[in-house]
């Protein structure tokens, strides 16, 4: 079935939320029937952290899957909530946001594809924070950051793991900001369905909701 390594930060790396067993790596294995899976993905990683992690991918890697922006987006949310005297400047905090995003995710991606296994990667999905306005704010923020994400993949002819569409109840959260056990069989189903991605072709969007409805 191949040999799976999972980068990144709490998304994918889950373990400390959830009983033992029902983290993504656990219940991926579980789909794989035993094949390898690496986990490499840290807890609270940053963009920074993630192309780090890739200098210990293993030889027999199949593929890659990346899921890293969320901690650098829940960084900038203080900076959302700072006054603005126009939509003119509040837009240009969130255009500042954006383009130093869209430079270390590329830098990321290029570091990625340097490697002979090929890469999927996943967006970022919604976040349940307790407080409403910062909510929607961070959501508005990821909004911008998943449109990089969404474009590297096209650019890139990269399968496309798209958690905004499978994250869609409070069922999928451990808590505020990371999966639960049902959020991990969630994106485990996606990352099989990624692993049939043609690579030669175009971009293509998983969800594994074909697998678990």
């Amino acid at each position: 079935m191949g040999h799976v390594v999972l980068v990144g930060d709490s998304i994918l790396d889950n373990g400390a939320y959830v009983a033992r067993g029902g983290d993504v790596a656990s219940r991926l294995r579980s789909r794989l029937n035993g094949s390898g899976v690496t986990l490499l993905a840290r807890d609270g990683a940053v963009i920074e952290g993630a192309i780090a992690q890739l200098n210990d991918v293993p030889e027999n890697a199949t593929l890659l899957v990346i899921s890293a922006g969320g901690n650098d987006a829940l960084r900038s949310v203080s900076v959302l909530l700072e006054p603005a005297r126009t939509v003119a400047e509040a837009l240009g905090k969130v255009l500042v946001i954006r383009d130093r995003f869209e430079d270390q995710y590329g830098k990321l991606m290029d570091r990625a594809q340097r490697f002979d296994p090929p890469t999927a990667v996943c967006t970022i999905y919604d976040v349940l924070l307790p407080n409403l306005e910062q909510r929607r704010l961070a959501n508005l923020a990821l909004g911008v950051l998943n449109d990089v994400i969404t474009r590297e993949a096209a650019r890139r002819r990269l399968p496309l793991i798209d958690l905004r569409v499978m994250f869609r109840s409070e069922l999928h959260f451990a808590n505020a900001i990371e999966p639960s056990e049902a959020g991990s069989d969630l994106i485990a189903a996606a990352i099989v369905e990624a692993m049939t991605h043609q690579h030669s072709g175009p971009a293509t969007i998983y969800t594994g909701l074909g697998q678990d409805g």
